[in-house]
């Protein structure tokens, strides 16, 4: 009887083990299917789901659901990152670069077959996750560093063909900002062709500066266009002085001179009124007027005779002799 006893007495503490042990199960099974059918997108990233192994959705930053054992969620950091150039390195590679660096790594050729050495940083994020993730993949290296050999590819050849287009003087000063826009447009553009999901924010240069050989001769010819454009600043200044002075004067030239001809054009046009006046008599009574423009005419002669004598036009003797003597001069 106690062995029936002790045998019931097992079997109901199997049985209540057993019902532990699948309750625990069931527990880790649900907390199992919890974490798989829900993640989180954090703010930098965005998640791209593959359902089956094939694109399904991009995720954007917040908790989201999807299906366990069937989606695989790959998140991709999508924060903007620098990009030295043309060495493609970031961060703290750059102090170890810089020390054994040689100078031709940096050379590009300029459009009157001068050297520059140019450098540059490029920004850059993702923009497309999924073309970021499958388009450019390499198995051996990390996505990160094989997209931005590309990036560095691309840019160093956009750069060589950009930089080839001005002289060395544009280059090292007034084109400096125009090229830095042209060469973001056109590393975006190709990057673009390629479908790599990756968006150039920024674009700037950094160092550009004539070869170490000839850095002295350079600094003398900008010294020389300094004093150029010191020269030139003073003429204009000295021009923009004189020049409203000499404007002034020709006007008041031009005014003086119109005054003129408007004053001899009206004095003209009197004595033509007065002539044609004159004639318009003449031709009404030519012999009085022709007497009294002689009579007008010796007034006008005798006016400026202080002594006068009047000889008699029917005198019929001798030419008298005037008299000379001091009372008769």
């Amino acid at each position: 009887m106690s062995n029936d006893i002790q045998f019931d007495f097992k079997r109901e503490d199997v049985a209540r083990a057993t019902r532990v042990i699948v309750i625990g199960v069931v527990f880790l099974a649900v907390i199992l299917l919890g974490s798989r059918t829900m993640y989180t997108v954090q703010p930098n990233e965005e998640a791209v789901v593959l359902r089956f192994g094939r694109y399904n959705a991009t995720a954007t930053p917040g908790l989201h659901f999807c299906i366990p054992f069937v989606d695989e969620v790959l998140t991709v950091d999508v924060r903007e990152r620098n990009l030295r150039m043309p060495f493609g390195i970031t961060g703290e590679k750059r102090e170890v670069l810089a020390a054994r660096k040689n100078e031709e790594d940096v050379l590009m050729l300029t459009g009157d077959l001068n050297a520059a050495a140019v450098e540059w940083t490029v920004q850059w994020q993702v923009a497309d996750p999924q073309k970021y993730l499958f388009t450019f993949h390499s198995e051996r290296v990390d996505q990160d560093d094989y997209l931005q050999a590309v990036i560095t590819v691309v840019g160093r050849t956009v750069m060589n063909r950009l930089v080839g287009d001005y002289s060395i003087g544009e280059v090292l000063t007034s084109k400096r900002e125009e090229i830095s826009i042209k060469a973001a447009a056109d590393t975006q553009r190709t990057l673009d062709k390629y479908e790599c999901g990756i968006r150039i924010t920024n674009l700037q240069l950094q160092r550009v500066t004539p070869p170490e050989q000839v850095k002295a001769s350079y600094a003398a010819i900008n010294e020389a266009d300094q004093t150029r454009d010191k020269l030139e600043n003073e003429a204009n200044k000295e021009k923009n002085t004189l020049l409203p002075t000499a404007k002034a004067e020709r006007d008041k030239a031009i005014r003086e001179a119109e005054g003129y001809a408007a004053r001899r054009r009206s004095e003209v046009k009197g004595e033509i009124d007065a002539l044609m006046a004159q004639y318009e008599q003449f031709a009404k009574a030519p012999d009085e007027t022709r007497q009294r423009l002689y009579l007008e005419s010796l007034e006008k002669v005798f006016s400026n005779v202080e002594n006068k004598t009047i000889i008699d036009s029917d005198l019929q003797q001798l030419l008298p002799l005037l008299n000379l003597s001091e009372g008769g001069r």
